[in-house]
């Protein structure tokens, strides 16, 4: 389904806008929150704004301030709702669950560990052979929790999840392997803390960049074994740079702030984006 068609549902959407305090937003998180924003707008839904603020010192308020300076430059209007960090009990309950279920094991694998067992590439980076599942770690050394996709798709069986412009898609994971739930250093990874935040905020459509279509099978697994709602999703393509590869913060991708504090004119950014949008047929 293209996405002008999505755009049609006669049911109010609820999507969501969550990026992360530890860099500027550029062109493609632009992009992804003018989506977002326009879907849930045209089925006279809500957007929501949600601060992903848990990566540690890394994560600067000041940041999330400039966020919202962002949004309002290219005319988008949002409901904001609770950040990340004030969520970390609802993480721990949903770990604590998984644990006393034998579905997450602790891992204390470093990446060189990893690489050096001969892990194989997934679509979603190295797949976890299995090190500490086989032989459980040292207890003092530092664990992360890992999801044991094996036990968890014996316990889920077969699952669906439904994509606007893929169509419904089976759920697996033997692309991915067994993901971090529960990383050494934070209360919660990605893939825990969005299908969490996503279930407790009623975000009914995900709107997300293309490169996120992998954890999606990750998500809706954890929607099935925590027995949370299930959305529909709509991953977007991406804006590329002209090297080809997809705009990114750790690339020093142009920052939508320079921009704005440049006297460029915000709406019609906006609107420039959601022409090239449609021209990428997405």
């Amino acid at each position: 389904m293209a996405w002008h068609q999505a755009m049609q549902d006669c049911a109010p959407l609820v999507t969501r806008f969550a990026p992360s305090p530890n860099g500027r937003l550029h062109l493609g998180h632009a992009l992804s929150a003018i989506v977002a924003h326009d879907l849930a707008r045209a089925s006279g839904g809500r957007f929501l704004l949600r601060i992903e603020d848990i990566d540690g010192p890394r994560s600067r308020s000041e940041l999330a301030d400039e966020f919202r300076r962002d949004l309002e430059w290219l005319w988008l209007e949002w409901d904001e709702v609770s950040a990340q960090s004030t969520r970390l009990a609802s993480y721990a309950a949903a770990a604590e669950a998984l644990r006393a279920r034998g579905l997450i094991y602790p891992c204390a694998c470093t990446r060189k560990e990893i690489e050096a067992a001969g892990a194989k590439m997934g679509s979603d980076g190295l797949i976890y052979p299995g090190t500490c599942k086989r032989t459980p770690p040292d207890p003092a050394r530092p664990a992360a929790w890992r999801l044991d996709a094996d036990e968890a798709l014996a316990t889920t069986g077969p699952l669906l999840w439904d994509d606007d412009l893929a169509g419904p898609t089976a759920a697996h994971l033997s692309d991915l392997g067994d993901v971090v739930l529960v990383r050494k250093d934070l209360p919660a990874s990605y893939h825990l803390a969005v299908t969490l935040d996503d279930a407790a905020d009623g975000v009914t459509l995900v709107t997300r960049g293309s490169d996120l279509f992998a954890a999606s099978h990750v998500h809706r697994t954890l929607q099935a074994l925590l027995g949370l709602p299930v959305p529909r999703w709509h991953h977007h393509a991406l804006l590329i740079d002209v090297s080809g590869q997809k705009l990114a913060k750790r690339r020093g991708s142009p920052a939508l702030a320079e921009r704005r504090l440049a006297g460029e004119d915000g709406r019609m950014l906006a609107d420039q984006l959601r022409l090239q949008h449609l021209q990428l047929g997405t």
